[in-house]
């Protein structure tokens, strides 16, 4: 199914983009999460022509984009977060979102395919976000990715609080792995039943007939009655 996203969506791709999926999971996760709509000629029509007028507010000319970058070289962008104590946000930061803040704080639009964030931002901290302005002029963004409620740490502790998580998440892994090793020693342990079969020279040889003895042949037969000769 081809759908159109309403967000960025991790490997999936940025919103407005039309991408085809598994109808399924665009049925049962992406649609009901308003995650990403049905992609109609209708809608796809509607978007495009959306982009368009957006596209005609970016820089023009390198002159412009140079303007531009000025501003921005000194503007610091801010994201206030949910996080938890090891400073990993209960979301992400993404190229829509530093798109959509430009314009919000300096009404400077800007293509959010051109903001050069390859993989959301998942931490709090303090980044420099590349955002290309027009061919030649690419302008580094300060970027504040802020706990809510709080403040952000000196850099010594937030690296501190990553190296943390990162060993939590490696005892989690080994203990994982010796959990599946415990299950497979346990499988190995197990005794298995071992069934006697005939040898190969048993099945092949047929069972003996066995004859009955003469005299127990013979007194059978004379017990018989002889039949009678009819007149």
């Amino acid at each position: 199914m081809e759908i159109i996203l309403l967000t960025d969506v991790d490997k999936l791709g940025l919103r407005g983009d039309v991408v085809s999926v598994a109808d399924g999971y665009a049925r049962n996760f992406l649609i009901p999460r308003r995650f990403a709509e049905r992609a109609t000629n209708a809608k796809v029509a509607e978007m495009r022509k959306r982009d368009e007028i957006r596209a005609r507010q970016e820089a023009r000319t390198s002159e412009q984009a140079q303007a531009i970058a000025e501003t921005l070289s000194k503007t610091v962008l801010r994201f206030d977060l949910p996080a938890g104590p090891t400073g990993r946000l209960f979301g992400s930061v993404t190229a829509t979102n530093v798109a959509d803040e430009l314009w919000r704080t300096r009404k400077v639009r800007v293509d959010r395919r051109k903001v050069q964030l390859h993989d959301p931002i998942k931490r709090i901290g303090r980044y420099e976000v590349a955002v290309q302005l027009f061919a030649d002029v690419v302008v580094e963004v300060k970027t504040l990715v802020v706990p809510e409620g709080g403040e952000l740490p000196p850099e010594e502790e937030l690296a501190a609080l990553e190296a943390e998580e990162r060993a939590e998440e490696e005892a989690a892994a080994a203990a994982e792995a010796d959990a599946v090793e415990e299950v497979f020693e346990a499988e190995e342990q197990i005794p298995v039943e071992e069934t006697t079969e005939p040898s190969a020279v048993e099945a092949e040889t047929e069972p003996e007939l066995i004859e009955p003895d003469a005299p127990e042949a013979e007194a059978e037969a004379a017990a018989e009655p002889e039949p009678e000769e009819q007149t």
